[in-house]
């Protein structure tokens, strides 16, 4: 490692006064983005860090060389077939970001599979692919870029797209004529996420956020007019709510959705009649969450709701409501609340229904395919014991097969069209892992720890084939634990890098996440918080227990909320990890919780608690806070982790000085050393997601894989 010394940040005292309580932060100041010592103090992180890990410079290439080694650079993506089109993604070698295209299919003479392969077979992708977005052309020269909106009008030709050039997630909404393939004059500055077109192709939804970041409203821009002349259909004026807003599969339905962390409401509007007044769905309760789904007639609801009987839906049912109807008394159950099964996702067509489930015994997905004329219903097989399913577009309402993808810890992900007539699945676009990848030598397993209250928590795993079980081999814990999210077993090209230099790779499905249903994610929020922390640690334990994990060797990774599970965990446990890697790290709690002015502060009240106003909230936050809770006694002892920490200072998420203040403190307490390092590195033109570039994102993964291999030893 390097002698240097790292940078200093000065103690500057400041009170801050929450619900009564006074504390007096020395590092408050970093929070002050227009202060020149700030930017000094983080590019002096940025140079320390790359001077301590200066000796893994040729480690980090062979490492981004490994990975571009494994990742097919030009490739095409699975394609969907809307309208007369085949819509697809593509990537160049050396170009960063992906192409958007489609190929014409007047008469649906090609297959998903066809169409694929030929998007593969040559780099410009054909005489007969039309080029709809260039991300290389609009990231050309730029630090960052992202595209926010990506939505095709009903009639195919005018696209509008939304781009995001430095992180912050407030986007610049264009639209193109694809007849020509020059965009329109119409521009529309600070756009979020979500839209919708309406069926007269020039009507166009869009959402604004608030000063805090929040979506709240909801306007309707008309192609040809000037973005001031745009006409607000909606606002949120509910703090605690975020605003969504989509068309439905049978086009004619834009539907917006207002949704608190507990309760939720929607309201729609007839595309072929976008001016008319938004109308109710069913009036917001407290507690009561639910979403629509068209089906052509009438809206199927999922909503926790309880029955007409009384008895709660924990895990959420199934009713039909005539459309015109507000009443709750109006709702016909179509399915039943389960105790075991939570359902997830409903998903209307023409003549089918596909239902999403998970089950609270193994957590895992499964697809349910309804047939709504004749009633009957099958269950997608899959193939191995232990998998994810992802979201494939199925845009067209009258398609009789259903896309989804699949993909496990060892199975690259393939995309699945499963004819809902015929009842065959055929995979129509694969992953390809150049570098002869082979499945067979690789194996997985759902591992089950116990908890500290008793609480069966799984755990999976995955390692080479030929590597023993004994307690000598490394071992990378994932986790999050939030937002009631699920982290499933995938496939990652860019993971075996680690695999292959002998590191085996554990997921911790914590409490707090959604993989065991809706009781999962009660158990590991608000009062429950901590659960997600000793769950983690219980995983831990159990991977050194059972010889997955060399004790000596055991590193923890997680980022966002999971980044405030690390900082938990290092503070719980500091003697059980060598390395920590907490990437945009959530951890100063409770003095964001209690700020109104920054973004999500309000609407997260309802995950983590309301310390400005709820004294008991205040404190339990206090109480696990990684800001709050510097172990100073491991620190002095020698037995804290080594630490890498990431930033972005645009980030709108979690604020960019709370991983530097964060390191700060640690670094006053005594944390850091030439063993194990406690280092931060900033994106200083990125947000919450980092880099933007597949080829940046990359050399930032090589740089914290070469941290990760020199802490336990297989550099």
């Amino acid at each position: 490692m390097s002698s240097s010394r790292p940078p200093a940040a000065p103690r500057r005292p400041h009170e801050i006064v929450a619900h009564g309580h006074a504390r007096i932060d020395d590092w408050y100041w970093l929070a002050d983005r227009d202060d020149p010592a700030v930017l000094a103090y983080l590019e002096a992180e940025n140079q320390y860090t790359d001077e301590v890990l200066a000796p893994t410079k040729e480690l980090q290439e062979s490492l981004f060389e490994d990975i571009k080694r494994r990742v097919r650079e030009t490739d095409a993506g699975p394609p969907t077939r809307h309208g007369p089109w085949w819509y697809f993604s593509r990537t160049v070698e050396g170009k960063q970001y992906p192409i958007m295209c489609r190929r014409p299919d007047p008469n649906r003479a090609l297959t998903a599979a066809e169409v694929a392969a030929a998007a593969r077979a040559q780099e410009d992708g054909g005489d007969d692919e039309q080029v709809l977005l260039d991300e290389n052309l609009l990231g050309a020269g730029k630090e960052y870029m992202a595209v926010g909106v990506f939505d095709v009008s009903p009639d195919h030709d005018v696209l509008a797209y939304a781009v995001d050039l430095d992180g912050s997630e407030l986007y610049s909404l264009r639209f193109r004529d694809l007849t020509t393939g020059i965009d329109l004059p119409d521009v529309v500055e600070g756009v979020y996420y979500g839209s919708a077109w309406a069926l007269d192709n020039k009507s166009f939804f869009y959402i604004r956020p608030d000063e805090a970041m929040r979506p709240w409203q909801v306007w309707r821009h008309e192609l040809g007019r000037a973005a001031n002349a745009d006409v607000l259909v909606f606002q949120e004026d509910d703090e605690r709510f975020f605003v969504g807003i989509g068309l439905s599969r049978s086009e004619m339905r834009i539907v917006i959705e207002s949704a608190s962390k507990t309760t939720s409401e929607a309201r729609w509007v007839d595309s072929s009649n976008p001016t008319e007044q938004a109308r109710l769905v069913l009036a917001r309760q407290a507690g009561v969450e639910y979403d629509v789904e068209h089906d052509g007639e009438s809206w199927l609801i999922r909503t926790n709701r309880p029955g007409a009987d009384g008895r709660p839906a924990t895990n959420f049912a199934l009713y039909r409501l005539p459309e015109r109807s507000t009443d709750p008394a109006d709702l016909e159950e179509v399915m039943a609340a389960r105790a075991d099964v939570k359902l997830e996702s409903v998903d209307a067509f023409a003549g089918h229904m596909v239902v999403g489930e998970r089950s609270e015994v193994d957590g895992l997905e499964r697809l349910r395919v309804f047939d709504r004329a004749g009633g009957s219903e099958v269950l997608i097989e899959q193939p191995e014991a232990a998998y994810s399913l992802l979201g494939d577009p199925n845009p067209e309402w009258d398609a009789t097969t259903y896309r989804f993808g699949y993909t496990s810890l060892v199975t690259p992900r393939s995309s699945i069209e499963f004819d809902m007539v015929s009842e065959e699945r055929t995979t129509v676009w694969a992953q390809e892992v150049p570098g002869g990848y082979d499945a067979s030598q690789y194996r997985t397993e759902r591992l089950w720890a116990k908890a500290e209250d008793g609480t069966r928590v799984p755990v999976s795993v995955v390692t080479r084939r030929d590597q023993p079980v004994d307690g000598t081999m490394p071992c990378l814990l994932y986790g999050y634990g939030a937002y009631e999210i699920t982290i499933d077993p995938s496939f990652s090209p860019v993971r075996l890098n680690l695999l292959e230099r002998g590191i085996n790779y554990a997921i911790a499905h914590v409490r707090g996440g959604g993989e065991l249903g809706r009781t999962w994610y009660e158990q590991g929020r608000m009062e429950h918080k901590t659960n997600t922390f000793t769950d983690f640690i219980a995983a831990a334990t159990h991977l050194v227990d059972t010889g997955w994990a060399n004790p000596a060797a055991l590193v923890a990774r997680g980022g966002s909320a999971g980044g405030l599970l690390m900082g938990a965990v290092t503070n719980l446990r500091p003697d059980l990890w060598t390395a920590v890697v907490a990437e945009v790290p959530f951890v100063d709690v409770v003095t964001t919780m209690s700020d109104t002015s920054l973004p999500l502060t309000v609407t997260e009240w309802e995950e983590w608690g309301d310390p400005v106003h709820d004294d008991q909230a205040f404190e339990r936050m206090l109480s696990y806070a990684p800001y709050d809770n510097v172990p100073t006694e491991a620190i002095a002892a020698g037995t804290f982790p080594a630490l890498f920490v990431t930033a972005g200072l645009n980030d709108p998420r979690v604020g960019y000085w709370e991983p530097a203040k964060w390191v700060a403190k640690l670094r006053a307490a005594g944390a850091g050393s030439d063993r194990r390092p406690v280092l931060l590195r900033t994106e200083l033109g990125a947000g919450h997601q980092g880099a933007s570039g597949r080829y940046d994102v990359w050399r930032d993964e090589a740089r914290v894989q070469a941290f990760i291999l020199r802490q336990v030893g297989r550099d």
